[in-house]
Parts: structure tokens; sequence; C-alpha cells
């Protein structure tokens, strides 16, 4: 399937965003396992919550996510301390998506699992056990926040609690924070010992009602739209959303401030504008919000504004290599990416000329909704654009293309 997307003039409108689909599926994991069944408010409508819900109130013994990452990593974790015998699966990109830092951890702590098919990678089959030992484990900061926060969400479950010991430099910090934060709403005693310690000890999860705000990653895009949009009046309103977050991607509100866009708190809803500010170049760490990158990487080359962004080494994992992904997208639009590292970034500034013309060129998804969501919005600068199999935004953004719609874009399937 392919679309084509035409921009409006005018950007005006409210926009009711998904709720964030990583408080969501944290809420759900630690509601399960407090007992209480689900309990949580305003749980997002994305895939990756779906497919949480549904094995959690079915409890089938094979379990497919399909390729919704964090719930494989989260359901691994919740499975190990549940009751009974689990064979957990997904899509053929999900089987091929590295595990084994998981796996051996969770090991370590007591669990039974072992790999169906290869090792190191899903299916996994796991033989529950509702009374783990625990105690201490090590793990790379470096790696995948998941990973350390579905560790950390079965700990008051260890008879002997957890105590999580994190090497190397720690990347997507705020969304263990997060994880901690939620765990302390169902009453977990966890916490930072020190700057690469935590703690949690083995005091069950009490019953409690749950609200999920809206998703700030979501909000990324009509902050992208924002920039890339020539209406100076331009406005939009998107309710659910908080100065005082627990989504570390709140901070891209900041960064946007840096390309044209502010923000009004205005109670429980933000107001974006027009700042007509636009710095001549961007130099950002995304080592705490790496699902932004796609976003800001794609809006500083509409925008002409050089960059170099750091802290990119989750990409390479993700629903695709992002890196590379960005890179031959970026190219048939004329801009010529340079990479370092697997981590970083950088643009010059400068966009060759291109030999097909916008409406012979279509952008690549990679079964990977960020990269449909992030280049949406180049029809602002470049008339229109055309998104191969644009139905990827179910994963985290069912809605995104009647959104769009809502505020005057024009979407046709070819």
């Amino acid at each position: 399937m392919q679309i084509k997307i035409a921009a409006p003039k005018n950007l005006r409108g409210r926009v009711v965003l998904p709720s964030s689909k990583s408080i969501s599926n944290r809420a759900l994991a630690i509601s399960a396992l407090a007992g209480s069944g689900m309990d949580v408010e305003n749980v997002s409508n994305c895939d990756d919550t779906r497919v949480m819900q549904a094995w959690l109130r079915e409890r089938p013994d094979t379990i497919n996510v399909g390729a919704a990452g964090t719930a494989m990593r989260f359901s691994t974790a919740l499975l190990a301390v549940t009751e009974g015998t689990h064979v957990i699966t997904g899509s053929e990109r999900m089987k091929n998506r590295p595990i084994g830092v998981l796996v051996e951890a969770l090991r370590n702590l007591g669990a039974q699992i072992t790999y169906v098919e290869k090792e190191n990678f899903p299916p996994l089959n796991i033989v529950g056990n509702t009374h783990l030992w625990g105690g201490n484990v090590q793990l790379s900061g470096g790696v995948s926040s998941q990973y350390i926060s579905a560790l950390l969400m079965i700990g008051p479950m260890f008879q002997n609690g957890l105590i999580l010991n994190l090497i190397d430099d720690i990347i997507s910090r705020p969304y263990i924070d997060m994880t901690i934060a939620v765990m302390q709403s169902y009453g977990a005693k966890v916490g930072w010992k020190n700057a690469t310690t935590i703690v949690v000890e083995p005091v069950p999860y009490h019953s409690t009602p749950y609200m999920v705000e809206s998703d700030w990653s979501a909000a990324s895009y009509w902050y992208e739209m924002m920039a890339l949009s020539s209406d100076a009046d331009a406005e939009i309103l998107l309710p659910g959303l908080f100065a005082q977050s627990l989504q570390g991607d709140s901070r891209g509100a900041t960064v946007f401030e840096q390309l044209g866009v502010g923000t009004e708190y205005r109670g429980d809803e933000v107001v974006l504008r027009k700042n007509d500010k636009r710095v001549e170049r961007l130099d950002v760490d995304f080592v705490e919000m790496p699902d932004l990158a796609q976003t800001f990487v794609v809006t500083c080359c509409l925008l002409g504004v050089p960059f170099h962004f750091t802290g990119l080494q989750s990409l390479k994992i993700k629903e695709t290599d992002r890196i590379e992904a960005l890179k031959k997208e970026l190219a048939k639009l004329g801009f010529e990416l340079e990479d370092r590292n697997n981590s970083e970034l950088l643009w010059n500034g400068v966009r060759m000329d291109v030999a097909l013309s916008v409406d012979e060129i279509a952008i690549d998804t990679y079964e990977d909704h960020r990269m449909a969501m992030a280049f949406a919005p180049v029809a602002f600068r470049d008339g229109s654009i055309s998104i191969n199999n644009p139905q990827v935004v179910s994963k985290s953004y069912p809605r995104y293309w009647k959104d769009l719609k809502s505020v005057g874009f024009e979407i046709g399937e070819l």
C-alpha cells in the first residue's frame, strides 16, 4: 500500500494524542503482578499495548507479540515469575532482535528460559516460578532500557528482592526513572542507591487505579509540523500533556524551541505556536530521548539546519536499523547524512540535486512506525510526499492519518 500526502496551507486544530504506550505497558505489567486485573485507565490503543492486554487477559500457552519489542521484553520477565509454561514469539523481524542480555540476567536470578530456535533470539520457552530468590545482578547501562525496566518490574516478586548494578554509561535513563515512578505508584519500595545501583525491596505491589498520560513521542510529530509549516499563525492544541511528565521525550519541547516552535503549558494541555526562533546549527545528545531522533533529523534537513546528533546507539536495534533507514530515505530527497561510530548522525546543510521529482519518490518505512510519521510532514516543504506501507503507524499511533486529515491534510491511496 502507498499513500500520497499533501499538507494544508494553514495549520490549526485540536488533536487528542494516543496515550503513552511506554507508560501503558509498564502499568499493565505491574497491575498484573499486583493481582488487580487491568485497572489501568486511558490505556494506549496501539499494537504494542493491545498484544500485552490480549495475553494478560487470555493467558494462552503460546504468546505472539508480533513486532512489539516492548511487549516482548516486558512479557519475558513477567512470564519468568508467572505460574505456568509458555512460549513467547513474534514476527520475523522480532525473531532477529537479540534478547540474550535479558535472558542471561533472568537465568542468573533463577529463571528457567530456553531458546526454541536460535541462541540469543526469540522464540523463548519459559517455565514460570513464583518463588524465585532474586538477589544481585549486573547489567550494562548501555543496553536497551527496556531490559533494565523488565528486570526492575519483577523485582518485588523475588524472595530477596533485587539489586541491579549498572556498568558502563547509562543510556535512556528517563525510561528507567519512568519505570521506577510507576512501580512506586503501586507501592513498590524501589530507588537509586547511588549513581549506578537500583535496589528493589521484596515488598509486594498493591492494587490501585492508574491513569496514563498522553504520549510525548506522538506529540513530536505535531511539533515537527509546526516547525515546517509556513503558516505564521499556526496553532495546535494537544490535551493530556503536562510540563511535569514521566516521559523523557517531553524534553523534545525544549529542543523544538530552538527550531521555531513555542510551547504554552495550559492546565492539562499544551498549545504549540510559532516563536520566530531558529538556530543556525543544532547539536543534541539523544541518549535520553532516542525515539525523537527521526523527528529531529527530518525536521532539521527540511529546515536547512545543519546538525550533529549523538547518543543514537540504540537506533541500530529498534524496529529497523534507524540510522541506515534515515540515510537511505533522506538521500532520496537530496540529503546526504554522515554516520559515525554507529551512534552519531551529521548533516552539513547542503541539499543535493536528485534525479527524480518529488512525485516520483516514495519513502520506505521498514516496518517502523516512526519512519512513516517522521516523514509525513515533509509535505509542508516539498509540496507532497508518498509513503509506502503507511499502516505501520498502528504500532504506536493508530489514528495518525485520521488526525492529519482532521487538520486539513489531503491523503490519497495510490
